[in-house]
């Protein structure tokens, strides 16, 4: 009977619940349409209130009947009073128009503009652009876990990251293209690269809270310069507010690895940022005593806590002709990781490499990220503007990289506990600074009919790596017990100097001229560019040999700082390919026209870019080719196509032809020995040229939902690659060297989606990549008269960097009237080659990862709000593999060097990381 009674009760309450008054509705912008987050609707005299979603709906429940005023009010726009009238439990959806406040329309026209800075914004970014484009908006940089440009771009379609030795995203990859086939634009300008070898930017130099939004262009048109196959990523840095406005926030945190063991450092500050080859002159003999002993002084200690924290300040001044901004960001973070990597050659009467060493290795890093911008915009008249923009960022990465390596040749005894050991650490400083300076001036004549943009660039990117020392020790291992012996014969310590600079002066113009032709505005572009790229390197490295070279570790000496050292190169080494001048200087011009009817928007034309590139070997030391260079000029079309189906979807269509040029150190002969290999230029490398189509449909049905579905095709001529090769020249077994490789093609699809659900949403990507180059690889056979003979064969594989799939994956929750946003964020990158082998089937591949990062935010009435960031949660491995299995590396009895079927090489672990902060917003 209970139960009876209960299960009427609980009906009665589902029927009062259903039957439940409410009254929903949605709140939009009056001239985008556009819904607005976070208003406030508020039913007076009823007591009832709520704010509006992430797709701008509301929804007020037990409202009672009758007749009463619906208050709606948000920031910077006139309040709405409407007056509803609820009469029954289904009242019909409200949709409420809203208008922005005190805004004088001549004013709008010169000041205002859709920045991009909200999630909106970027969505109509996105619909409306000639290219096809994916957009981060301010508002979802600020909300997420990152902290670096390299991590947001992570989260866009078609892109994966290419990670640094602490974990850290690095260097885009789009849509399965190298990053050598990308540039960097800050502005819509191209900035050079502090990379001593390549031209390619580091994205985890630029801080993310610096930015208003961030662009990913994956088509090009003619205004646009060339030289991407994949992709262009452009960072919009933050503009001037029409009112004053402040934006801190400060962050600490730390890093769950160095919970669980030491952060070995040293006394950077010791460092001699010239090397004594520089100081004195060339002829002069270095000691001992011309070397100080800091980077040798180890300690191993708890680090301090992570501290990030940024500061903008901007305001519109004189009657909103004058625009002020000013942001800086500084971050001191400590990472690192414990990594195993294991050391692996091919025999000639095996398919696979057979393992010959393991090194376990842990990286201890500390980095410092500055990054200042500044703009300064003066709108002189409604038809002229100035505007001056100012970027430096900086990265100063202190690493110790500390080493036990196991030798499986000599003295291996497993089953005993014994082996032959080396201990090596190596200390390094790596200094790197991007700065650009753009002066940009916009003005319109002829009633608005042309408009000329022109823009004076000067830029500069530096790369310091002084004293990079690695000193070396022998020990052993005897019964299961390691210790240090004595320092390694022969060099047991090398300290090297590293430098480039690149400079460039460059200047920009482009014209629009509009004209109506049977009755349709049609816009003729033209213009073009100049840059003057000025680039030199510089190296120089000392090899050092123990004056006791019996000296036993924790006898004769327990620290390093102990050892008495001579030098053996007193000159030291700078005849090497890395010792160099190079130049580049571009000449482009372009012509273009664009004209948009109600069903189609087309866009096409062509690009003309010169290039004459150079090189000059400081120190040649009998290279035949010393200096170099290469003069060419590139024709490039482009057509694009928007046929607007309705309002809401259209299809994008784009045709456009492209390259690739080398690198300067890529063109360089001479050979130098990097940390694993010898690297060797090629001056006969030439440059790559591309065709990509592209086709994608777009669907906008409201600004909380967006679906995109493209595919994508390149043709890419001449692609160049890394193989190692044999080096007859010099006898050197092998280097690992540039070249160009017939015809590669690459082609997938991409899916985009977004959708909002009143207080959640969901972002999601996938990309399917399949790409194919052959390429030469050395194999061995056996001759009828059993002799084996190494001969090359052509082996057909994906481009290296290029993952099959690319997933991610967001989970959002946003609450106005509670202040709540959380975001969970997971992406997925798929296994992809990452060294091009010599040998066939021995090529290494990155094991496919999941990366998992939380964010959470609160937010006070005080404008204040407390912030989490919680990075790889998972703690997710990068896992290098070779596909297969040689039966020798079973009797290592080393119980990770295999795995389904694969051989391990490397496996780095970086634990999570955590930050908890405040943000002030005025």
């Amino acid at each position: 009977m209970n139960k009876i009674l209960q299960t009427l009760l609980y009906m009665v309450l589902f029927v009062t619940a259903a039957n439940a008054t409410k009254l929903k509705g949605h709140v939009y912008d009056q001239k985008t349409g556009e819904p607005l987050v976070g208003a406030t609707v508020v039913l007076e005299n009823a007591n009832r209130s709520a704010s509006t979603g992430l797709d701008g709906s509301f929804e007020l429940k037990d409202v009672p009947k009758g007749v009463f005023n619906l208050k709606i009010s948000y920031v910077s726009y006139r309040t709405v009073v409407k007056e509803v009238e609820i009469t029954k439990e289904d009242n019909p959806r409200i949709k409420i128009y809203m208008e922005e406040a005190g805004k004088d329309l001549q004013e709008v026209a010169i000041i205002s503009k859709r920045d991009g800075s909200t999630d909106r914004e970027a969505r109509r970014l996105e619909q409306q652009s000639v290219q096809v484009m994916n957009v981060v908006s301010g508002k979802a940089i600020e909300v997420s876990p990152d902290l670096t440009v390299a991590n947001v771009i992570s989260r866009v379609s078609g892109v994966s990251v290419e990670r640094n030795s602490n974990g850290d995203g690095q260097y885009a990859i789009l849509r399965g293209m190298d990053k050598r086939y990308n540039y960097t634009l800050v502005n819509g300008v191209k900035i050079p690269s502090p990379d001593n070898k390549y031209r390619y930017v580091p994205l985890d130099i630029f801080p993310s809270d610096l930015l208003e939004r961030l662009e990913v262009y994956k088509t090009l048109t003619p205004n646009l310069e060339g030289d991407a196959v994949g992709g262009v990523v452009n960072m919009v840095m933050k503009d001037a507010p029409e009112r004053f406005t402040v934006n801190a926030n400060i962050a600490g945190g730390y890093n769950q690895l160095f919970f669980d063991r030491k952060f070995m450092s040293y006394d950077y500050s010791d460092i001699n940022r010239k090397s004594p080859y520089e100081i004195n002159g060339k002829k002069y003999q270095a000691t001992q005593l011309d070397f100080p002993k800091g980077n040798l002084d180890y300690t191993n200690k708890n680090p301090a806590p992570n501290v990030v924290g940024s500061l903008s300040l901007g305001q519109r001044f004189l009657k909103n002709k004058l625009g002020v901004l000013l942001a800086g960001s500084y971050q001191n973070t400590y990472r690192g990781s414990n990594s195993v990597f294991y050391s692996s050659k091919v025999n000639p009467n095996t398919e696979y490499a057979a393992i010959t060493s393991r090194s376990d290795r842990q990286f201890s890093e500390q980095q410092k990220r500055y990054g200042l911008f500044s703009k300064v915009d003066y709108v002189i008249d409604s038809h002229n503007k100035l505007s001056l923009f100012n970027t430096y960022v900086k990265l100063d990465n202190i690493q110790v990289r500390d080493e036990v390596s196991t030798n499986f040749s000599t003295d291996y005894d497993p089953e005993k506990g014994n082996a032959q050991l080396g201990y090596s650490t190596r200390s390094r400083l790596t200094k790197q600074q991007i700065y650009n300076g753009t002066l940009r001036g916009d003005h319109k004549f002829f009633d608005d009919k042309l408009k000329v943009q022109w823009s004076a660039v000067y830029s500069a990117a530096e790369n310091e790596v002084p004293d990079n020392t690695t000193i070396s020790l022998n020990g052993v291992r005897e019964n299961f017990v390691s210790r240090r012996t004595f320092l390694s014969n022969g060099t047991s310590l090398t300290r090297r100097w590293e430098r480039s600079t690149d400079e460039d002066k460059a200047g920009y113009i482009d014209l629009t001229y509009t004209a109506p032709i049977a009755g349709v505005n049609v816009d003729f572009m033209a213009g073009g560019l100049y840059r003057d790229k000025q680039r030199s390197s510089f190296y120089n490295n000392y090899s050092f040999s123990a004056v006791n070279a019996d000296a036993v570790y924790g006898v004769d000496f327990q620290k390093y700082t102990d050892i008495a050292f001579s030098v053996t190169n007193r000159e030291g080494a700078v005849n090497n390919s890395l010792t160099n001048d190079a130049s580049e200087k571009i000449g482009a011009g372009y012509g273009m026209f664009k004209f948009t009817t109600k069903d189609i928007q087309v866009v096409g034309g062509a690009r003309v870019e010169h290039t004459d590139q150079g090189y000059k070997m400081l120190f040649p030391a009998g290279e035949l080719r010393p200096q170099g260079n290469q003069v060419y000029t590139d024709v490039l079309p482009s057509l694009t196509v928007k046929y607007f189906l309705t309002e809401k979807d259209q299809l994008h269509a784009s045709y456009f032809r492209s390259l690739n040029r080398p690198g300067f150190y890529e063109l360089i002969p001479g050979g130098a020995k990097q940390e694993e290999f010898v690297e060797n230029g090629n001056p006969d490398l030439k440059r790559a040229l591309a065709d990509n189509f592209d086709l994608r449909y777009e669907l906008f049905p409201d600004a909380g939902t967006q679906l995109l579905a493209g595919a994508f095709y390149k043709r890419i001529q001449n692609p160049i690659e890394y193989i190692f090769l044999a080096d007859a020249i010099r006898g050197q077994d092998t280097y690992y060297t540039p070249g160009n490789f017939g015809t590669a093609r690459n082609y997938g699809i991409e899916l985009d989606f977004i959708k909002f659900f009143n207080k959640f949403g969901v972002k999601a990507n996938y990309t399917y990549t399949h790409s194919r180059i052959t390429t030469p690889k050395d194999t061995y056979i056996k001759e009828d008269n059993g002799d084996t003979k190494k001969i090359s064969v052509e082996q057909t594989r994906p481009l290296y960097g290029q993952s099959e799939h690319i997933a991610n994956v967001s989970l959002l929750y946003k609450n106005t009237k509670r202040g709540w946003d959380v975001q969970v964020s997971g992406a997925y990158t798929g296994p992809r080659i990452n060294t091009v082998s010599q040998f066939l089937n021995n090529d290494l591949w990155q094991a496919g990862f999941v990366q998992m990062d939380v964010s959470a935010e609160k937010r006070f009435k005080n404008k204040l709000s407390v912030f989490v960031k919680a990075g790889n949660v998972l703690n997710t491995a990068a896992k290098l593999y070779i596909k297969g299995t040689n039966a020798e590396n079973e009797k290592l009895k080393d119980d990770d060097v295999q795995f389904d079927g694969k051989t391990l090489i490397r496996n780095d672990y970086y634990k999570q990381s955590y930050l908890l902060g405040v943000r002030y917003k005025f």
